[in-house]
């Protein structure tokens, strides 16, 4: 089956799934036309309700089961369909057909997620964010179901009942809601120091990304390629972001949840619906069986990284995610992501985390999806034909024909027959594997602390600022003091300054008597400053009222659409706002609909308004906002008197309306870099 071939195979059989209802006439599910639907059968019209009303029974349990058990874990999910295509061929490293070609395209369902909260937390919280991808490739379904953080909590599977328990709402009060602030976690995290480089990135601006678009995807785990020969390399999985990984600040992600706590899926629904596809590329390290015990830390232990600087990303291929589901519940909430669905070419590794979750997700996707058959709901299904000897359950949809379900038979000539390995079966690489029988941890598994300082003296100024905040907020929110001392304690061994900054915040005895880390190397791979930064898809809060300059705004605006901007026109009220050159403009908010948080930047144009303190009041408020959390504003010359009530200064990131001729290019410049952390706030720089 060709690339293309495939893409429309999968195309067409979603197709015969779809049902438009519009001009259709009403029937059961058994396909009898109803010709009443607001009134049950009753015994005269004020008497009881018949049980023979079949419509009603059908409609109302058909209600009663809406919905499906919530995830356990990764419940507030969005997802989209899309496609990968090959920059370069994988031959030399692995047999899986979908790597083979340059230029082959494989149809693509990705799904991103927080973890902790439930369905319907918000999406701007603190918290990993899940990257789980589909391939529907000619060989079956692979699943790349990883985080956007590279490592876990974690290290062997057995203690993820414990994680996720402890991150969850406390049992005796259900609070709080998708927040990793409270004395069970801390309390998880002090007792279990594994844990501490899983929590520097969960403290760091990764855990509140601006956008599922604009943070980076892992495999988290080591597997394997192995090529046609049965030669083997040990891989890590990577998307990259094309617009570059960037992130909110705490206090702007506290804001967004009560602003719009569809934040992040809105974000990506819009993109795609605006023909800004998001593109993701994705790249691997590599590492020969031969050099699995050179580093000083076990390639195997998912607490670790493989430094960049030490394993090179192989940039191999682009996922481009270029259309919206047609039913969230139908795709997003019914898709079944399993890290076991592998094919010839990818196999497995003795990562105890990833040994464990080769059980756990079909486990999970039996009571969630009700049943054995998850694997034939439409969003499920693979391209290719699937057949064997399992029968019935739960929600089946085909329809075996003939008499034969076992294995070996003569009455179907030994069919459906397994394939060999030059015919495309998957065989297992054959590890050698001996030992006794023990519930242990390998030795190469105990240094905990070595890469979480790497992690920390990787960060910049402000990344380091924005930890120390992080650690103040969450453990300041455990009520247990000794539970506090603990985490500073533990902490002291990643770096001692870092403790001491947590004690003073939280009112703990400074650390003393302890064996920090010596690591002095960096990654700069590892901090955010070093990423792509482009104005693309920016969204800007035009600013504006009556009698504003027609011919500076449209050169601004005009400016920012070029560069691949959106924006948007606020002001007071809906309706049309002319200037003074006759120039009209539509308003797509007002200051009641949005909020400067919901924007990369501002710009203020300002003019006037049936209620000038109101709309002041308003613009002002925008303009602090968007100051403090270090986002580009521009001021036109009708905006200055606005910025000048504010509480902003002049500064980095702050365009004032001089020299219009270069002023769009200048404040396109400013929404490229993200944020101006040389502004001082609250005399303070970033």
């Amino acid at each position: 089956m060709t690339a293309n071939n495939e893409r429309l195979s999968k195309d067409k059989q979603l197709d015969q799934y779809r049902s438009l209802d519009k001009g259709k006439k009403m029937t059961t599910n058994q396909g009898l036309k109803i010709s009443e639907d607001e009134h049950s059968l009753k015994a005269g019209s004020r008497g009881p309700t018949l049980m023979e009303d079949f419509h009603f029974r059908e409609k109302m349990t058909h209600f009663d089961h809406e919905r499906i058990p919530e995830r356990v874990v990764h419940a507030r999910g969005f997802a989209a369909h899309g496609e990968f295509e090959l920059y370069e061929s994988m031959k030399a490293y692995t047999k899986a057909a979908f790597l083979q070609k340059p230029g082959s395209k494989t149809p693509v369902f990705t799904r991103f997620s927080t973890v902790a909260g439930s369905r319907g937390s918000a999406e701007t919280v603190r918290d990993v964010r899940g990257f789980a991808v589909k391939f529907y490739t000619e060989e079956g379904n692979y699943d790349l179901v990883g985080n956007n953080m590279p490592v876990f909590f974690i290290q062997d599977a057995i203690k993820f009942p414990d994680l996720i328990h402890a991150v969850k709402p406390e049992p005796h009060n259900e609070m709080p809601q998708a927040a990793s602030a409270h004395d069970t976690f801390w309390d998880f995290v002090a007792n279990n120091q594994e844990s501490a480089h899983m929590i520097m990135w969960h403290l760091s601006d990764r855990a509140i990304p601006r956008s599922f678009r604009m943070m980076e995807g892992f495999g988290v785990h080591t597997f394997r390629f192995v090529n046609a020969e049965g030669k083997a390399h040990f891989v890590k999985f990577h998307w990259k972001p094309k617009l570059g990984v960037h992130s909110l600040v705490w206090d702007e992600a506290q804001k967004i949840s009560g602003k719009d706590p569809d934040f992040h899926r809105r974000d990506l629904w819009e993109a795609i619906e605006n023909g800004d596809f998001v593109e993701f590329e994705l790249g691997v390290q590599l590492i020969d069986e031969k050099d699995e015990f050179m580093f000083d830390f076990d390639i195997l232990d998912p607490t670790k990284i493989w430094p960049e600087e030490q394993v090179p990303v192989k940039i191999i291929g682009k996922m481009t995610l270029n259309r919206n589901v047609d039913n969230v519940f139908a795709e997003t909430e019914q898709v079944a992501f399993h890290p076991g669905h592998v094919v010839p070419g990818i196999d497995f590794t003795n990562d105890p985390l990833l040994q464990g979750r080769l059980f756990s997700y079909t486990d999970t996707q039996l009571i969630r999806l009700g049943g054995p058959n998850f694997h034939e709901l439409p969003i499920n299904r693979p391209v290719c034909p699937f057949h064997n000897n399992q029968r019935d359950g739960y929600g089946r949809q085909t329809i075996n024909v003939g008499q034969v379900s076992y294995h070996k038979n003569s009455l179907a000539d030994n069919t459906p027959s397994t394939s060999s390995e030059e015919e495309g079966g998957y065989v297992h690489y054959e590890e050698k594997v001996e030992g006794r029988k023990i519930q242990a941890r390998s030795d190469s598994f105990k240094d905990h602390f070595s890469q979480a300082k790497l992690f920390w003296n990787s960060m910049s100024k402000t990344e380091k600022k924005h930890i120390v905040d992080a650690f103040s907020f969450e453990v300041g929110k455990v009520k247990n003091k000794e539970i506090r001392q603990q985490v500073v304690d533990m902490f002291a061994n990643v770096d001692v300054g870092l403790a001491t900054a947590v004690a003073e915040a939280v009112g703990a005895e400074f650390p003393t008597d302890v064996e920090e880390s010596q690591v002095t190397e960096t990654s700069p791979a590892l901090s955010q400053l070093t990423t792509a930064k482009l104005p693309n898809t920016r969204k800007v809060a035009v600013l504006i009222g009556k009698g504003f300059d027609g011919e500076e705004v449209e050169s601004v605006v005009n400016a920012c659409v070029e560069a691949g901007m959106t924006v948007d026109v606020v002001s007071d009220k809906f309706g049309v706002v002319y200037g003074k050159n006759d120039l009209a403009v539509e308003v797509d908010e007002t200051f009641l609909t949005v909020h400067s948080t919901l924007y990369d930047a501002i710009y203020v144009v300002g003019g006037e308004a049936d209620n000038m303190k109101k709309f002041t009041m308003d613009t002002v408020e925008f303009i602090n906002e968007a100051y403090k959390h270090y986002k580009p504003i521009a001021v036109a010359s009708t905006g200055k008197t606005f910025f000048e009530a504010s509480d902003a200064e002049e500064g980095p990131g702050v365009i004032i309306g001089e020299d219009s001729s270069k002023f769009g290019k200048a404040f396109v410049d400013a929404v490229a870099a993200h944020r101006h952390w040389d502004r001082k706030v609250f005399g303070w720089e970033g």
